[in-house]
């Protein structure tokens, strides 16, 4: 994929897939470490414990639907390309985390992209899921939580095509 948003937006749809009422997307940039870290949880139904080491295996996956899974292979293979990795913990019936880390200034990382657009279709177009959205840079802190905007909004609905649009604004200004 030519950007991170990306990976997140296809990690999100496993989360989505697996049951979760509730993501977490946490992005850290840090200059002065050279560190980009990508965290993505949830409370879904979880992986099996003899599965988690094995996720980024592509030929590995519990679909039915074709032998193969590359989501987290490639997410894996994206952040070891620049000298970072990835780690994948999951239980039963509390959801999945998955952390990956990535040199920042590597000429091989791909850009983050449009974190904002992503953010913007993954709630509207989810809009029972509780979304929270945190990104630090250098210590600044931008967060946007799905459940306080719904209060906020009253009846407008978050699949309203003017949330997205205030979605991608207000995260492109809060960063």
């Amino acid at each position: 994929m030519l950007e991170l948003s990306l990976h997140i937006m296809d990690l999100v749809q496993n989360s989505l897939a697996a049951g979760a009422t509730r993501v977490e997307i946490r992005i850290e940039e840090s200059l002065g470490e050279d560190r980009l870290v990508i965290e993505i949880q949830d409370d879904g139904k979880g992986i099996p414990k003899e599965m988690v080491s094995r996720v980024t295996d592509p030929f590995v996956t519990s679909r039915t639907t074709r032998p193969v899974g590359l989501g987290l292979p490639l997410f894996k293979k994206a952040a070891e390309r620049c000298g970072g990795g990835m780690e994948v913990q999951s239980e039963i019936g509390r959801g999945t985390r998955v952390v990956a880390w990535f040199q920042l200034d590597h000429l091989d990382r791909a850009p983050l992209g449009n974190i904002g657009e992503t953010m913007g279709v993954l709630i509207t177009g989810n809009p029972r899921v509780d979304f929270i959205y945190e990104h630090r840079v250098d210590g600044k802190a931008y967060r946007l939580e799905t459940p306080e905007m719904k209060e906020a909004l009253g009846l407008v609905p978050l699949d309203d095509p003017a949330v997205l649009d205030f979605v991608r604004r207000d995260i492109e200004d809060g960063l």
